[in-house]
């Protein structure tokens, strides 16, 4: 059974960075998408960005489009989401999201992902 595992999250200071991971382990899988999500105390899980294995589609979040960067590492089966300037409004659990079938939900929808992480804390200060 695939398991996707988030590291990297952590506390630090408005206008820092983290570099979040997300590693599939287990049975080797054929993903259609990865994505990040998060959510924040009280509210709704997020969409914050992903990619589409075939034709490379990227998007982000709006308010996070010039800030956050999405990349992977195929051979390692590794999915990485780079934050910078980090604002205390970013504070949440981030969570990895695989989708393993195209289904009829755009990459920003948390429906279209059917395995998901754990995930991992982030927290920004002021």
């Amino acid at each position: 059974q695939v398991q996707l595992v988030e590291s990297g999250g952590g506390l630090v200071q408005a206008g820092g960075s983290l570099r979040l991971s997300c590693a599939a382990t287990g049975r080797t899988f054929s993903s259609q998408a990865m994505g990040w999500f998060r959510q924040a105390p009280g509210k709704e899980r997020e969409f914050v960005a992903a990619f589409s294995w075939r034709g490379g589609t990227i998007v982000y979040k709006d308010s996070v489009k010039d800030r956050f960067t999405i990349s992977r590492d195929n051979a390692k089966n590794m999915v990485y989401l780079q934050m910078n300037s980090l604002k205390p409004e970013d504070t949440a659990v981030y969570f990895c999201a695989a989708a393993t079938v195209p289904g009829p939900y755009g990459l920003e929808s948390k429906f279209k992902y059917g395995i998901w992480g754990q995930g991992t804390q982030v927290t920004v200060s002021s």
